[in-house]
Formats: C-alpha cells, structure tokens, sequence
C-alpha cells in the first residue's frame, strides 16, 4: 500500500487558549515576522494533499491564511483532543495528520516517516513523533475512522492524547532532531527560540 497526498489531510491546531502566554492567541504570536500557525502551515505545504486550521477565535483573521478553518465541536476549550475529534468529523480521506500551532520548526519530512509505518502494517491505526523514546503526542498520523473511538473517549471525559491511543494499535516513530519539537509556551521562549533560529 502506499499513501497518496491526496488521502491525507493536515491539522494546524490553534484551538487553544494559551494559559501560558497568559490568554493571548498563540497562533497569532509572531515568530520571524509571522504568525506561529502560519509558519505550521507553510510547513505542513506540500506533506499533505489538503489542509485546515483548528481555531476557536480570531476566525476572520485565521480564514485570511486561505484554508478552511473549522471550531471544536466541544465548548470551553477543551484541548487538542477536541481539536483532533473535529478534524475527524470533516475529514473525506482516509488519513489525518496533527500539528500544533506553536512548534513553528517541525520536520519537513514529517509526514513522509509518519506514513511508512503504515505502509507495512495493514492493521496500524495511528502513528506518533518521538524522540529519544518520548512521543510528541500532538504529532501524529491516524485512520480516520477512529473517530467514534475519539468521541467515546471524550464522552468519558478523556482529555489526553497518550491515553486514548494506548489501545490502539500505534507506532512510534522516531526522528533524530529533538529540538524540531520544541514548542512555545511563554513569549518569553518565543523570544529565544527566534533568537537561536
């Protein structure tokens, strides 16, 4: 089997409220003259055959990216699980990747090493990032026809990634480059990492 850009679609995941950059728009924060979700997105170009963003406010602002902008289903921000749930609800192809708004150097072959996995195994369901052993949960690949697996999961009041693929069948996938994941928090390592990229 191999996976065509057109079965894919990509995620940018803005959806949040940005607690630690104390309430603010983190995909709005600017990184190298532009908005972290749009470097995500400039990112993700090419990887995948379509693309959205995952939003839940400044929507007219996000629309101006030029790619669909979808809001949880869920209210009161309720984490990149909702975000991932919502995306599986519209999406027409048979797989969906997942990308954070505010890790704005992720791999450029992201998705191409997600993929292989399933390429070998006809029965893998979700593939994720790690790094020296330590996944990236917001990083990953999945079928989507886990969505009814996502949204029981969520009716149970689930609310972490790691914990609703544990049962899954799941692979990790590990990349070299750790600090490709690193991802932004404050404005104040918004800052540095601007100043070591």
């Amino acid at each position: 089997m191999s996976i065509s850009l057109d079965d894919i679609t990509g995620v940018i995941l803005a959806g949040g409220m940005g607690r630690r950059m104390g309430g603010i728009d983190k995909g709005l924060q600017n990184f190298k003259q532009a908005p972290l979700a749009l470097h995500a997105m400039m990112r993700l170009n090419g990887q995948v055959g379509s693309m959205t963003i995952n939003a839940n406010r400044n929507i007219g602002v996000y629309e101006g990216f030029g790619i669909p902008v979808i809001c949880d289903h869920q209210a009161d921000f309720a984490g990149p699980l909702a975000g991932m749930q919502t995306a599986l609800s519209y999406a027409t192809v048979p797989f969906l990747v997942t990308v954070p708004c505010d890790v704005p150097m992720f791999p450029t072959d992201l998705v191409k090493k997600l993929g292989e996995p399933f390429e070998k195994n006809v029965g893998l369901m979700l593939t994720v990032a790690a790094t020296n052993g330590r996944h990236h949960p917001v990083f990953c690949m999945m079928r989507t026809e886990l969505l009814p697996s996502m949204e029981e999961f969520l009716r149970k009041g689930g609310r972490k990634i790691d914990a609703w693929y544990a049962d899954i069948p799941h692979q990790a996938v590990e990349f070299g480059d750790e600090a490709a994941f690193h991802n932004v928090n404050t404005l104040q390592e918004l800052k540095e990492l601007e100043k070591k990229s």
